[in-house]
């Protein structure tokens, strides 16, 4: 648990999609560099795009090693979206890349109708400690699990840090997510979103990868560009507790005409 007032430098990364595992670490190494923060979120799945047939990332993987260069200089940790192999499951997972350690951290407990051909669901909801702070995680569809994002604001956290891939027309329902989980946990929330074509479909990603306060505000917002990062201080405020949700969480999102409707990831 943070100290009532402790600041956290807090980035989200929109990545493009590499032409290699070695290309896009170098990617995601630059921004980290670039961003100057204690901690640097990046979307669902960034390490490899949304292509859910690409190659397994083991921790160990050598092309990772200018991802921890880039955190060991920068004295940051990054919360990287990645497809992982453990016990015969794969997973969509957010790996932990600091100055010491790559680790997994999280693994998506909602996949996708899509999704779940190629991924077995997470054991659930969890938090990490990043220089004291309580940080909450979620992937992409976890957001608008109303259950999981209640158990996940019951562990106290200080902010809830998500990576997310969504369509530029589903950009207004990716912000009201953003804005109920801030009301929900009583805490600021990193959500990275993809920019720039990527697999499953996602040819124009909403982008927006953004900052928002625990007022529901947006503190910080990436735009559309490829490889955009913003960061913006945190100051700790304690509140009374996990909030309630009020109303049904979140509202299906208008079906585009021509377009089929699917799930969310």
């Amino acid at each position: 648990m943070a100290v009532d007032g402790s600041v956290l430098r807090v980035a989200v990364a929109q990545p493009g999609d590499g032409s290699s595992l070695r290309d896009s670490a170098r990617r995601h190494a630059g921004l980290i560099r670039r961003a100057g923060a204690d901690l640097i979120v990046f979307p669902e799945l960034s390490l490899t795009g949304y292509h859910l047939d690409a190659r397994d990332v083991a921790v160990d993987a050598t092309e990772l090693g200018v991802i921890a260069d880039a955190c060991h200089d920068s004295g940051c940790t990054a919360l990287i979206g990645a497809p992982i192999s453990e016990n015969g499951q794969r997973y969509i997972a957010v790996l932990r890349i600091d100055s010491t350690t790559t680790s997994v951290v999280y693994r998506k407990c909602f996949p996708g109708a899509d999704e779940r051909p190629h991924f077995a669901a997470g054991p659930g909801p969890c938090a990490i400690t990043v220089q004291g702070w309580s940080i909450g995680l979620g992937i992409c569809r976890d957001t608008g699990v109303a259950a999981h994002v209640a158990d996940t604001a019951a562990l106290d956290i200080d902010l809830y840090a998500c990576g997310v891939v969504h369509h530029r027309w589903e950009l207004d329902e990716q912000r009201r997510r953003a804005a109920r989980i801030a009301e929900a946990c009583r805490s600021p929330v990193a959500m990275a979103s993809a920019a720039g074509r990527t697999g499953g479909g996602y040819d124009l990603p909403a982008a927006h990868s953004a900052i928002v306060t625990s007022a529901g505000e947006i503190a910080a917002d990436a735009g559309t560009a490829v490889d955009a990062v913003v960061a913006c201080d945190l100051q700790l405020r304690r509140a009374l507790g996990p909030a309630v949700m009020r109303e049904p969480y979140p509202p299906r999102p208008t079906q585009r005409p021509g377009v089929r409707q699917r799930d969310t990831p």
